[in-house]
């Protein structure tokens, strides 16, 4: 499963450099590494996000020297930490920031607290913001990739954004790269747009693909149904008590939630993060059920599923919801439709697979053909799609809303674009297809970031 919890190494650094008064006041730029310091962890601390400090590597938990550079580097691989935020109390070290940055290797955070005190006599005592231009060179000498919140105080809502966008962002980075995806089952032969190179996700990225072969699925699946007939009949209450069941459905309900007990055995077993899966075509001739409701239900518990045998698709769900730090469900609702009135609205639409839980309020849920049929609640969404063309990998990103538009089978969003037909042109020429994934809120600038951590991905903005 994807793991959720950051930790991030904190490194509150001044210059080190002969007292004199003014600008050269070590103590000012001690006081306010120690009050960043101490306000991050109270107010940053969830049950996602750890910090890990300086606490006892010198005298003042400040690093000036570069004489505690290997202790700090050892006490952040010591704990394991997923991310460095450099927080720069006056003009800074430029040559321990890059040591450390460059050695723990992991998405760095760059910061500093705006200047706020200029005595009558014109003395300045810290000048962070003349620093932190330093840094970044040193850094970018380096070559270490990093995130900058730019110079503002610490209680600013600037700080408090991009400090959680970063968090989400070492979150996805620690996730994608060592990802284990199943590959269930084969792509249904028309798709050829699916099409993957497993060898290059290996190479590029350190994503190993894992196959289950569809005889595998089918001696667990019958065994399911003959040995665990007690969890079979709670399941069956529990679709009875979301949806409206058709005719068709009603009489297999316990094969749809067997596919939930199925796929939550091949987690476990195989250690997985995520899986891509075959689903409307060798399942139903195989055990005579479908498993798109069950995606639902499995995406409300956790779990990353793509559906039509889509890798790249499934790999974008894991970077949006690892962005969110697991908060919210992507959903894979592909470009099918234009609306019919509007230019610039889109129906992202799929046959069943989204979480229920995002299901728009005051609106019924229906299991039609055990697939499920609602619409997705109403804000505003990040779409995304990493795909690849002779070996080059991108990331394809834009925003909408949700809007009004007809009724319609399977689970949708009616989407509003900015400029939709430029969206449409874009996907087009590739290298993308129109399986796109959905999430809420707006995440472009977090793929922005996300991307920088991860070389071999580009970024592209479509609109």
């Amino acid at each position: 499963m994807l793991n959720y919890q950051v930790k991030i190494g904190l490194v509150p650094i001044r210059r080190d450099v002969t007292p004199r008064p003014g600008i050269f006041n070590w103590e000012k730029a001690e006081e306010r590494c120690a009050r960043a310091v101490a306000y991050i962890e109270d107010h940053f601390t969830t049950e996602q996000i750890s910090f890990v400090d300086l606490k006892g590597i010198n005298d003042v938990n400040v690093l000036y020297s570069d004489r505690d550079v290997d202790a700090v580097i050892d006490r952040f691989r010591r704990e394991k930490v997923d991310a460095v935020f450099l927080i720069n109390g006056n003009f800074g070290n430029e040559e321990v920031a890059g040591a450390v940055a460059r050695a723990i290797g992991k998405p760095v955070l760059l910061w500093g607290p705006q200047d706020d005190v200029f005595e009558p006599d014109g003395t300045r005592y810290t000048d962070s913001q003349c620093g932190l231009f330093g840094m970044s060179r040193q850094l970018q000498r380096m070559n270490v990739p990093f995130t900058y919140i730019e110079n503002c105080r610490i209680e600013d809502p600037v700080f408090a954004e991009g400090f959680r966008r970063f968090a989400g962002v070492a979150c996805a980075v620690k996730n994608f790269k060592g990802l284990r995806v199943a590959q269930v089952g084969m792509r249904p032969k028309p798709f050829c747009s699916v099409i993957f190179n497993e060898s290059e996700l290996m190479e590029k990225f350190d994503i190993h693909v894992i196959p289950v072969n569809l005889a595998v699925i089918q001696d667990k699946y019958n065994r399911i149904l003959e040995t665990r007939k007690e969890e079979l009949a709670k399941g069956v209450s529990l679709l009875r008590s979301m949806y409206e069941i058709d005719d068709l459905t009603e009489p297999v309900l316990d094969k749809v939630y067997a596919f939930v007990l199925l796929y939550q055995e091949i987690f476990a077993e195989y250690d997985l993060s995520a899986i891509s899966a075959e689903c409307w075509t060798a399942m139903q001739l195989m055990v005579g059920a479908m498993p798109c409701t069950a995606y639902a239900l499995l995406a409300d518990m956790g779990y990353i599923i793509g559906c039509e045998s889509d890798m790249h698709a499934t790999l974008t769900q894991v970077v949006l919801k690892c962005l969110t730090l697991g908060q919210k469900k992507p959903f894979l609702g592909e470009f099918t439709t234009r609306h019919p009135t509007d230019r610039n609205i889109e129906l992202l639409w799929h046959c069943g697979p989204f979480a229920y839980s995002l299901k728009k309020k005051g609106t019924q849920a229906k299991c039609v053909n055990m697939r499920q049929w609602m619409q997705v609640e109403d804000g505003h969404y990040t779409v995304a799609r990493i795909d690849q063309d002779h070996g080059s990998y991108s990331v394809a990103v834009c925003e909408c809303d949700s809007a009004e538009g007809p009724y319609t089978f399977g689970s949708y969003l009616w989407g509003k674009f900015k400029d939709l037909p430029a969206v449409e042109r874009r996907l087009i020429e590739g290298p993308y297809i129109h399986h796109m994934s959905e999430i809420e809120g707006s995440l472009t600038e977090s793929l922005r970031e996300f991307c920088k951590y991860v070389p071999e991905l580009k970024f592209d903005g479509i609109g």
